[in-house]
């Protein structure tokens, strides 16, 4: 069975369309009005050989804070809806990935509980026509919408770009392993017996 969702979200800041299938090949199709931020979804996609479907239209005449927080509630949703049960997944999933000079370490937890720890700074307000303080509110509104415990650390810094471009692709890692199915996991990965 396909794992697959769509979600939407319309307000008088942000109307987002948006899908995903976990288990695709890393097709892309973003448009969100940010040009940085298509590349780093862009890189998420491909990396975590997801195929995702984003159209944004932001009140980015005021700035671009709530065209990306929003979209990473939206896909938050989503995700949450296209994992499922969880039933006969590995739960958890790690990577420390190199960009260049910088390095990366991003840990999930797909528990059910959002949890959201973060050490990381840029040395630049903006990559691009992106802020870069956006960076880690997108990734708290993934976090809390989908119920994931998510651990963010730059090892190495350097590039503000190296290391934004690091972050998304060692997340798409990491949640491509911990949604992978291990066939030895029957039901869902926990004690309690629910997720």
């Amino acid at each position: 069975m396909a794992r697959e969702a769509s979600a939407e979200r319309n307000t008088k800041e942000t109307e987002i369309k948006l899908k995903i299938n976990l288990d695709g090949t890393g097709y892309s199709d973003i448009e969100t009005g940010v040009g940085f931020f298509n590349h780093m979804l862009d890189g998420f996609t491909r990396h975590g050989l997801f195929d995702l479907s984003v159209r944004v239209h932001g009140d980015l005449q005021v700035d671009d804070h709530h065209t990306i927080e929003d979209t990473g509630i939206v896909l938050g949703t989503a995700l949450k809806e296209a994992i499922g049960d969880k039933k006969g997944i590995k739960r958890y999933g790690s990577c420390i990935l190199p960009m260049d000079e910088s390095l990366v370490l991003c840990a999930i937890d797909l528990s059910g509980r959002p949890y959201f720890v973060w050490d990381a700074e840029f040395t630049t307000d903006r990559i691009g026509d992106m802020s870069t303080e956006m960076v880690k509110e997108f990734f708290y509104a993934i976090s809390y919408a989908c119920g994931m415990n998510l651990h963010i650390r730059v090892l190495a810094g350097g590039n503000n770009h190296h290391v934004a471009e690091a972050m998304f692709k060692s997340f798409a890692k990491a949640l491509d392993a911990a949604t992978s199915y291990d066939p030895r996991i029957t039901d869902v990965l926990s004690t309690k017996g629910s997720l």
